[in-house]
């Protein structure tokens, strides 16, 4: 069951002009800019193209984002802070370390709409774990990746990163790559999504987009046969 509250998700200053969640405008610029990345792919992707879908100007976008890439960025990082956050919120209460590992694979392996009924009606939930698969990897495999890491751009992944491997040092404290493995695992649930929907040759992993079920157990695998005591 979801939380009922009002949830805020926090997102770097730095990585936008204008917060976009405290206007329509703003929160209209991110329900279409989810749509179309959907749709079209990064790549193809333009503020022009998306100016037209909310019936303004490419200068009213430039306003809140310097550019697309500050976009994708602003979208990884409210999901990955909103996964985090759906982590503490469903293993809250629970001790058994085992369990809390098993929730947060799921969690990760599955889309966020899989998981509660949506607080935030202008953001596809499915859409953007979609764009998360197909795009995530081109927020920080650029040349600007070490300033941007300066500027917090990168927080909320490494954040998630660093709770899911407390959680592995919890489970096994002499385990020595918590860190690696966990990132090692937060990139395959969506690399093995996308080979699988795009490069099944290099997978046997079937992995449809409402059916999970595969890439947790493969997931769960490669965790726990690591770190077992």
């Amino acid at each position: 069951m979801g939380v009922r509250a009002t949830i805020k998700i926090n997102v770097n200053d730095n990585i936008y002009l204008r917060d976009p969640e405290q206007t329509q405008l703003g929160k209209k610029i991110i329900s279409k800019s989810i749509d179309l990345i959907d749709e079209l792919g990064f790549e193809d992707f333009t503020f022009k193209k998306l100016a037209n879908q909310i019936s303004s100007t490419e200068a009213s976008i430039y306003r809140y984002f310097e550019n697309k890439h500050n976009l994708l960025v602003y979208l990884l990082v409210w999901y990955w802070s909103w996964l985090e956050y759906q982590i503490d919120y469903q293993t809250n209460n629970i001790e058994d370390t085992e369990k809390q590992l098993k929730i947060a694979i799921r969690i990760i392996a599955e889309s966020l709409s899989s998981h509660s009924e949506s607080h935030f009606p202008h953001i596809n939930e499915a859409a953007l774990h979609r764009i998360v698969v197909s795009e995530s990897s081109k927020t920080y495999y650029t040349k600007s990746v070490d300033d941007e890491n300066k500027f917090g751009f990168f927080h909320s992944y490494k954040s998630l990163c660093k709770k899911v491997a407390n959680m592995i040092k919890a489970y096994n404290s002499d385990y020595p790559y918590a860190h690696a493995l966990t990132s090692t695992m937060l990139e395959s649930a969506h690399q093995q999504i996308f080979f699988s929907q795009h490069l099944p040759s290099l997978t046997e992993l079937k992995c449809a987009d409402s059916e999970t079920s595969e890439i947790i157990h493969y997931l769960d695998q490669l965790i726990f046969r690591q770190i077992q005591k």
